[in-house]
């Protein structure tokens, strides 16, 4: 009865396994050796190890030529082969790349759908890459890059479109785009300008607001975008987008985000001329796997 592929291969020597493969394929022993550079003797050798092994005879020896269970094992050599070789490059790939993490800060409404994209490039061109994202307050996300806390941080803003981000604590590191894109105005269900093709902030300035730095745009970039008196109903120093959503459905105070996370019934924001803006800080000198991901960021949609 033949032998099941897994348990011939369980059971043989690989190197025994080349030899017959050789000897059967070229059907010469001495060509054989040349081909393994081996002695003739040596490839005759391995051949009656290997049918002592499994028992029964492989080759025919005039002329040189595969007996039936030889002919078999030859159908299942091929793969087998395969196999191990394939087994030892992925050891060796596993042996050689060391272990990569990485750990990512994000502040606000940093963490977009590019930020997801730049991350899944960098974990299919990394597969041994540990990453973690971990939530920050705005004014604790450039610190912690610098003390080493993260990796990198991911920071945002509401800015002209093309201004970077006020970033003073970042001296020395190195800071990069990492997207930018439309603002929407979060209102209430039966807000009066609801449904409405957009809205200026100057019409906005004396209604209620959220004070809600770690769910949306800042009050503090509005005001530095458009003075006014932004009266706060509800601060919230949490990140949730949920709580953020319920407060203002609830009448709360209105809120900008960026158009991504603002949701369809959202207004967007026609003036003044702003943009969500995020950006990648890291460290001077980065790893490979900091690298790799300002430059997802660079080639990502």
């Amino acid at each position: 009865m033949l032998l099941p592929a897994s348990v011939i291969l369980m059971a043989m020597d690989p190197h025994l396994l080349r030899t017959f493969t050789a000897v059967a394929r070229l059907g010469s022993f001495s060509a054989a050796a040349q081909e393994l550079g081996y002695t003739q003797s040596a490839v005759s050798q391995q051949v009656a190890a290997l049918e002592a092994d499994l028992g029964v005879a492989l080759l025919g020896r005039r002329p040189v030529a595969p007996t039936e269970a030889g002919a078999r094992l030859m159908e299942h050599a091929g793969l087998l082969l395969t196999r191990l070789a394939a087994a030892r490059a992925d050891v060796l790939r596993v042996a050689r790349t060391p272990v990569v993490r990485l750990v990512v800060g994000t502040s606000g409404c940093a963490f977009g759908p590019r930020a997801g994209r730049a991350l899944a490039r960098l974990r299919g061109a990394m597969p041994r890459a540990e990453v973690a994202v971990r939530g920050l307050e705005r004014a604790a996300a450039v610190p912690a890059v610098v003390a080493g806390e993260v990796d990198a941080a991911l920071v945002d803003g509401a800015v002209a479109p093309t201004d970077p981000l006020r970033l003073p604590q970042a001296e020395g590191l190195t800071v990069a785009g990492a997207g930018e894109e439309p603002l929407a105005v979060l209102l209430p269900p039966r807000h009066p300008l609801a449904g409405r093709d957009g809205l200026r902030l100057a019409d906005l300035t004396d209604a209620l607001w959220l004070d809600a730095p770690g769910a949306a745009v800042p009050l503090a970039d509005l005001r530095a975008a458009l003075p006014g008196a932004y009266p706060v109903g509800v601060p919230y120093t949490g990140g949730d987008a949920r709580v953020l959503h319920e407060l203002v459905r609830a009448g709360h105070g209105l809120a900008v985000l960026p158009r991504s996370a603002a949701g369809p019934a959202a207004v967007p924001l026609a003036a003044p001329h702003l943009v969500h803006r995020v950006e990648l800080v890291h460290g001077a000198v980065a790893g490979a796997a900091v690298t790799l991901l300002a430059g997802a960021f660079a080639d990502a949609p």
